[in-house]
């Protein structure tokens, strides 16, 4: 394992020991997982729909200013709290229970 991989494990591990998270995802530039937590078929729920939200609020952002980009999404709902952070050609997306 190269030293990159092995520093993204470790993030990934890291991330799923706090207290509350329910799973990660890694999408890659298609939307598909390439990395979760969750079983395959929340994955790839989650990862189609947040990954077109992603493209719309980035849209949004360039909009209002050409020279903005997104660097996080946050969606709290009743029972969830869901972070997505894109980063080159791929989506961290980590969801957690709300306290």
């Amino acid at each position: 394992m190269s030293g990159t991989t092995a520093e993204v494990e470790e993030t990934l591990k890291r991330i799923d020991a706090h207290e509350g998270v329910i799973g990660t995802i890694v999408v890659n530039a298609e939307g598909i997982p390439i990395r979760t937590t969750l079983d395959n078929s929340t994955a790839v729920q989650y990862a189609g729909l947040l990954r077109q939200l992603m493209l719309q609020a980035r849209s949004s952002v360039r909009d209002v200013d050409p020279q903005n980009d997104l660097t996080c999404l946050r969606i709290r709902s009743k029972k969830h709290e869901i972070m997505v952070a894109p980063e080159n050609e791929f989506l961290l997306i980590v969801i957690q229970n709300i306290p």
